[in-house]
């Protein structure tokens, strides 16, 4: 199992739309997301930034992440939420939300 941690911004007119589309997520993103390997996910809310957390428990992340992104429900999520998001200018290459480090944990 590999911990994520990641962050985003959210556009302040946007948050409570946000919260509502997560409060009811689509039953097929989230089955889609646990056929991906994903456990234990969380998204939290802080200043105008969004922080996710989750435990991948597969095997080939990259290909589990390449299902998920081919799905065609997820891609209608995603075009639902992304306009609510505010990527970090120091994200890397190719990320829309920014990878974070881990610097502790304890089981």
């Amino acid at each position: 199992m590999k911990r994520y941690g990641m962050v985003i911004g959210v556009n302040a007119d946007k948050l409570e739309e946000y919260k509502k589309l997560h409060a009811a997520a689509w039953p097929s993103v989230l089955k889609m997301i646990k056929e991906c390997n994903i456990d234990n996910y969380s998204i939290y809310y802080k200043d105008g930034l969004l922080f996710s957390y989750y435990e991948y428990v597969g095997t080939d992340y990259e290909a589990d992440m390449a299902k998920m992104a081919a799905d065609p429900e997820t891609q209608r999520w995603w075009a639902v939420c992304m306009p609510c998001q505010r990527p970090l200018e120091t994200r890397a290459e190719g990320e829309w939300w920014a990878n974070m480090e881990e610097v502790f944990h304890l089981d």
